[in-house]
């Protein structure tokens, strides 16, 4: 079962190629700093713009620094069914623990799709497989009935759920096996997801407060109502980190506590413009501990 914190790794590049270096820096920060978890390649870490090569290249790196000390999900999703197979099996060469698939994108399958989708990908993988439901990128919701069902899958361990609308997850949490991952993939509801029953999240945020986001959602998983009000107030900061489109901004939030040397994107993304960054350094200024 996946709980806890994990932390959807950003991609550094510079000069065009990816930056190991600072790879390096961060995965070790990550470590030290308690995360329980790290997705390689998915949404955050520019999967979009990643050749093949780089991605297993990234995909190594990281499973041989990190040494099993924590869990390590591959996303290997695509809008392209006989691809993802393929890009997940091969993903499985490595010690990975599983596999974050996205729900597939700009094609806008019905729901029965989706479900003949994911249910091939799981056949076929020799790794449990996440869903990754995240509506506001692929334009397609996984309904609840659509989680449901899935879930009853054999090799589908869990779901990203980075639909913000809790009621949604609640028409479904209780339906799911026991053993079935409850992930939140959205940063600021994330607590009241785990205070509902989910069991973590996949965070951005926790790039740069991975430490903090371990203590505020152990708390949430616990049902501390206190906690609430206490990460409410880290909502300015958190609401900055997506002043523009993900992983934009912590990129530059990450330059800044000199984790990674460049903001280097690859387009059609392209870094922080001085107005938002100024903007959100601001925000993050105003919390201890974050820059």
């Amino acid at each position: 079962m996946f709980t806890g914190v994990y932390t959807a790794l950003i991609t550094p590049f510079k000069n065009g190629a990816i930056d190991f270096n600072s790879l390096d820096k961060l995965v070790q920060f990550q470590l030290d700093q308690g995360i329980q978890g790290l997705v390689v390649c998915g949404t955050t870490g520019e999967s979009a713009t990643l050749n093949e090569k780089e991605q297993f290249e990234i995909l190594d790196f990281v499973c041989k620094k990190v040494e099993k000390k924590v869990p390590i999900l591959f996303g290997s999703g695509s809008n392209n069914t006989s691809k993802t197979i393929e890009l997940s099996k091969k993903a499985c060469e490595f010690p990975i623990d599983g596999l974050l698939v996205v729900v597939p994108y700009y094609n806008k399958p019905p729901q029965d799709g989706l479900i003949a989708h994911f249910t091939a990908v799981a056949d076929a993988s020799p790794k449990p497989v996440v869903l990754y439901n995240v509506p506001g990128r692929t334009v397609i919701n996984l309904d609840p009935k659509t989680v449901v069902e899935l879930s009853k899958h054999p090799n589908i361990a869990g779901i990203k759920e980075a639909n913000s609308d809790l009621e949604k997850f609640s028409e479904y949490k209780d339906l799911v096996p026991s053993d079935f991952s409850l992930l939140s993939g959205d940063d600021e509801s994330c607590v009241e997801f785990c205070k509902l029953g989910g069991h973590g999240v996949i965070s951005v945020c926790s790039h740069i407060a991975p430490q903090q986001m371990v203590s505020w959602i152990e708390k949430a998983c616990k049902k501390e109502d206190s906690i609430s009000e206490v990460f409410k107030d880290q909502h300015p900061w958190i609401q900055a980190l997506y002043i523009t489109a993900n992983p934009i901004p912590v990129k530059a939030a990450l330059v800044k506590k000199s984790i990674i040397e460049t903001k280097e994107m690859r387009l059609p993304l392209t870094p922080m413009n001085d107005s938002d960054e100024s903007i959100m350094m601001n925000t993050l200024n105003q919390f201890e501990g974050l820059l």
